[in-house]
Formats: C-alpha cells, structure tokens, sequence
C-alpha cells in the first residue's frame, strides 16, 4: 500500500486544528494535532494521537495535557507548534489549573492521563477531562494539506 497515497485520502476529511500543550520540569511545551477527537462524556475522555517519532511522545507519557482549539487567525500558531518557527510571534501562555494552555483559542479541554495505547507508527493518548471552556468564533481547519477555513453554514444543519 502506498502510504502517501493512504494519506491523501485521510487529507480529504477536514479536521480542526488543535495545539496540545503540556510542561515537563517547569518547561511548556506544545505540538500541533489534527488527529483528535472525544470518546467519552461519562467519563469525559478524549483521545489525541502522537507520532511515535515526535520528540513529544516519549515527553508526553504519564503527563497531564490541554488540547488548544485553534480560530482560522492562529495559523502561525499551528506552524510554530508543528516545528516551523514564525518570526515575530508572541505566545500567550495561559497557566491551567491541570497543565499550560494557549490564550486566545477558541476552546481549551484540560485532561490527566488516563490510558496510552500501540496506534501502529502512533501512540493514542487518552485524557480524562478536568476542566474545559470555549467560546464562540471560527476554527482553524486542515484540509487536502492546507489550512483553511469554513465558509457557510448549510441549510438544515443540526
């Protein structure tokens, strides 16, 4: 199977575009994750999916973690975050009550540890939620390879 091919088709569903932070020895740090989604409301757990070669798996494990929701203005934040520094950008870190989270985004989920499973050439953390807020505005979204943004609501929409 022709793993780039595989991964273009995964491109064609449209995700959003979350910054998972979290601090190790006083040390914040962050990574940018698409691969996130809820599992659980009881008890609320989310799972967030980390490529075992990144520098965070290994840094991860055992840590508490905030997944950061990103608006469609914090695209340099998602590129410093996936390891392309942007000149000029300020960070806003936020001390949580469970781990470091970016100000401004549009939603933050605090979790503690609750699992970590094999996921292949990934590790699939889960968190256990602690504390959540968010806000209203437009998300950040990856699609086909590129950042982008929504553009309508339809018709009907639940």
């Amino acid at each position: 199977m022709n793993a780039r091919e595989l991964r273009n088709c995964f491109g064609r569903f449209a995700t959003g575009v979350t910054v998972v932070t979290y601090a190790v020895e006083g040390e914040r740090y962050g990574i940018t994750v698409n691969a996130f989604t809820s599992v659980s409301l009881d008890p609320p757990l989310l799972l967030i999916s980390i490529d075992r070669r990144a520098k965070t798996c290994s840094k991860l494990e055992g840590k508490p973690f905030t997944v950061n929701i990103l608006t469609a203005e914090q695209k340099d934040v998602a590129l410093h975050f996936a390891g392309r520094p942007q000149d000029g950008l300020v960070l806003q870190w936020e001390e949580g009550e469970v781990a470091p989270r970016l100000g401004g985004v549009l939603a933050w989920i605090e979790c503690e540890p609750w699992r970590a499973y094999d996921g292949g050439d990934h590790v699939l953390f889960l968190g256990e939620i602690k504390n959540f807020h968010y806000r209203d505005g437009q998300p950040l979204v990856f699609y086909t390879g590129t950042f982008t943004r929504l553009s309508e609501t339809l018709e009907g929409s639940a």
